[in-house]
């Protein structure tokens, strides 16, 4: 009869090989995710912007150009557009996004709006 020696007693898997895998996905996520503060950004909605007084002062953001009172504007040149129909750096602003609109050309206004001093922005629908 032949003879393949002891029989072996059956071995255990070895986890840590996989512990370390999952180890180094974690750190990896980690860091390669973004943990910072999200910026607000303040707004009033329409009906609570208080008094409209002044000429009007519409903001229209539409998908090819940005309008003030029905008028292309530059998006760099709108405070200087605003400032002759503004009384005072805290009159209010209609800010408007129109059809097909994307949310980065309205933050883009807002923060030009912002930037050159303008306190009061209402977005309307």
């Amino acid at each position: 009869m032949i003879s393949f020696g002891e029989a072996q007693r059956r071995r255990r898997p070895n986890l840590t090989p996989m512990i370390d895998v999952v180890f180094l996905l974690l750190v990896f996520f980690m860091l390669a995710s973004r943990f910072g503060a999200d910026r607000a950004l303040p707004l009033s909605v329409a009906g609570q912007g208080g008094d409209y007084s002044g000429p009007p002062r519409l903001v229209e953001i539409r998908p090819e150009a940005i309008t003030l009172n029905g008028i292309v504007v530059a998006p760099e040149d709108l405070a200087t557009a605003l400032a002759p129909l503004m009384e005072a750096p805290d009159d209010l602003i209609v800010l408007r996004a129109r059809d097909g609109a994307d949310l980065q050309s309205l933050v883009g206004a807002m923060d030009a709006l912002t930037a050159a001093g303008h306190s009061r922005l209402v977005l309307v629908e």
